[in-house]
């Protein structure tokens, strides 16, 4: 399946929720969105653009499911937030039953989803999430330097996300 590819940069947490409010309201019935980033990339704050985005109430909190692995919103079409990052195996994720709502009737958004990489469907957005700092070279003491003299923003993000054309 071919796929398009953009790229975006935020600034700051509120950026990253704006930018996942706007990819929150082109999403539709069925929908899987699959998160991919290191620890505090930011996945959860653009999940909760995105909840935004399709319709939850504005009181709704949106917060990480490490713990409980599954969060469930009403929106204009149900959200379920999935979490594998406190998964070890793809046998403990298959335990899961998480077909039911990634082929269910509502939006499917997984964090750390390159955990289930081979069960996600091919009509899946893929969503690569990265640090400023990570996309720095550090192969010269020059560059290395220049970093350390006026170091890379904490809260900038690049954001990829990955569609299929034909969805």
């Amino acid at each position: 399946m071919e796929h398009r590819n953009k790229t975006f940069k935020t600034e700051t947490p509120e950026g990253t929720q704006a930018l996942g409010e706007k990819l929150g309201k082109t999403l539709k019935q069925g929908d899987v969105i699959a998160l991919i980033g290191d620890l505090g990339t930011g996945k959860t704050c653009l999940t909760q653009g995105i909840a935004r985005g399709v319709g939850i109430a504005p009181n709704e909190i949106v917060s990480s499911p490490s713990y409980i692995l599954i969060n469930e919103y009403s929106g204009t079409v149900p959200i379920y937030h999935i979490d594998l990052y406190r998964l070890e195996n793809s046998e403990e994720i298959a335990e899961l039953g998480l077909s039911e709502y990634v082929e269910g009737d509502g939006i499917c958004i997984i964090e750390w989803a390159e955990r289930m990489a081979d069960a996600l469907p091919d009509t899946c957005i893929r969503i690569h999430i990265t640090l400023a700092e990570e996309n720095s070279t550090h192969g010269d003491s020059d560059g290395y330097e220049s970093i350390l003299q006026s170091p890379a923003d904490e809260n900038i993000r690049h954001i990829e996300i990955q569609h299929p054309i034909s969805r």
